[in-house]
Order: C-alpha cells, then sequence, then structure tokens
C-alpha cells in the first residue's frame, strides 16, 4: 500500500511558523530529507529520532515527489 504524506505531515502556522512537519512532533520535513540527501539511512535517523517510524519518513519522500511534480508557471 502506498505511502500517503498527507496522512503522515501536517502545516500549521503556530508550530516552526508554518513548515512541513510530522504530525504530532516538532520535526520539519526538510531536516529529515536533508538526512536522507546526506545518506542517511531510515535507520540511522530513527536511532537520531527515535519516536519516528519508517512509514513517517517515507512520507517526506512521498511529500518531496509531490512537490517535484508541480508545475511552475
Amino acid at each position: 500500500m502506498p505511502i500517503q504524506w498527507r496522512d503522515h505531515i501536517v502545516s500549521t502556522p503556530d508550530i516552526l511558523r508554518g513548515k512541513p512537519r510530522i504530525k504530532g512532533t516538532r520535526i520539519p520535513v526538510s531536516l529529515l530529507l536533508g538526512y536522507l540527501a546526506a545518506g542517511y539511512t531510515t535507520d540511522e535517523i530513527i536511532a537520531e529520532f527515535p519516536d519516528l517510524k519508517t512509514m513517517q519518513i517515507q512520507a517526506c519522500l512521498d511529500y518531496a515527489r509531490e512537490l517535484a511534480e508541480e508545475e511552475v508557471a
């Protein structure tokens, strides 16, 4: 079953100035994407953030995929 990023990522103006974050945390999506871009594995990221689940990290990738599909005018 594909990951639906909307199940795991939220953005509210009162937390992190509205930056997308993992639901129920203050961990920004951009931070996790940075870890992935630097070559960290899911297990290594979870070691840094033990409250995270694999599906939440995968949701960050799905979020980035959807953003990359948007057309720029």
